[in-house]
């Protein structure tokens, strides 16, 4: 499928999510594949390795985010998509370095073996290391776009990727909260930065990239904030009700690991109330926009009735 064609189905009813999120990873998917060397390029495992977790499936819910804001703002797909694909670049990274045995040790994800327990740990790290740095190299190659804004989004993938107030921070805090018990603003903490760093990142490089205005930016990051919330708060949630089939992980990891997650803290019943006034917050905060914001709020709603 070329880019062409699929960036041009990309318009569509604003509120119809699912035919947008279909086209959306048929467009990231085909620019995926051209920015990936083959998997019989050398090294070869590597590359199978990247190629057999980049394509493992997965909803590529921050490339749908990002161009959900560009589109608000009505942006070219053709201007976000390889900022878009760099993101998920570094998500895919970040869970083929999570699942590792000296981190949260699964066999399982997007319902098929990880990726040390396909190839190896050793390759599983090169992997990941090899989809980081080609994260970046994408985004400072997109002639796309003018020198400024590509400085400005490596800047900002990089913050929210790295530490003191991005993923890997995130992911430390995590694993020091385990088997010990955590304060609310702590927990929210480890949200917001092991999960929310990089939606947060993903939304306001597709403002960037829009020209959006420092007030239209703060709404976007005010709304994205609370978005990265709500996901990582429903997937306490699935992790404690969902089964291994319709998650595609293993489920009851978060127990078994005594992570600290919501539903640990606040029971069931309670998460799911807070749920519920966390999406109403996202949705609140694109209330100073003066764009056409159907898309991103069903994007909220889609959150919300996935721990449903």
């Amino acid at each position: 499928m070329k880019a062409t064609s699929d960036i041009e189905l990309m318009a569509g009813p604003e509120g119809d999510l699912s035919a947008f999120a279909g086209t959306t990873r048929a467009l990231v998917d085909a620019t995926l594949d051209r920015l990936l060397p083959a998997e019989s390029a050398s090294p070869t495992r590597v590359h199978a390795a990247i190629r057999w977790s980049v394509f493992a499936g997965g909803k590529r819910f921050r490339p749908l985010l990002m161009l959900a804001v560009g589109e608000a703002f009505a942006t070219a797909p053709e201007l976000l998509i390889r900022t878009a694909c760099a993101l998920e670049l570094i998500h895919t990274y970040s869970l083929i370095h999570d699942d590792l045995p000296s981190m949260d040790d699964d066999d399982l994800r997007r319902g098929r073996a990880t990726c040390h327990v396909r190839f190896g740990e050793a390759t599983a790290i090169l992997a990941g290391d090899a989809l980081q740095s080609l994260a970046f190299q994408t985004i400072a190659g997109d002639e796309q776009l003018s020198a400024a804004p590509r400085l400005r989004l490596i800047a900002e993938v990089a913050g929210a990727s790295g530490t003191p107030a991005g993923m890997v921070a995130g992911q430390a805090l995590d694993l020091e909260a385990e088997s010990r018990a955590v304060s609310a603003s702590e927990l929210e903490q480890i949200h917001r930065l092991k999960t929310g760093a990089l939606i947060i990142a993903a939304a306001r490089a597709g403002a960037i990239i829009a020209e959006a205005t420092e007030a239209e930016l703060a709404a976007i990051t005010a709304y994205a904030a609370q978005l990265g919330l709500l996901f990582q708060i429903t997937d306490d949630l699935l992790d404690v009700t969902a089964t291994a089939e319709t998650l595609g992980k293993t489920p009851g990891k978060d127990q078994r690991s005594e992570k600290a997650t919501y539903p640990a803290l606040y029971g069931v019943a309670a998460t799911r109330k807070h749920v519920i006034a966390v999406h109403q917050n996202a949705c609140a905060a694109l209330e100073p926009l003066d764009r056409p914001t159907v898309r991103l709020r069903a994007i909220a709603d889609f959150i919300l009735q996935r721990q449903t």
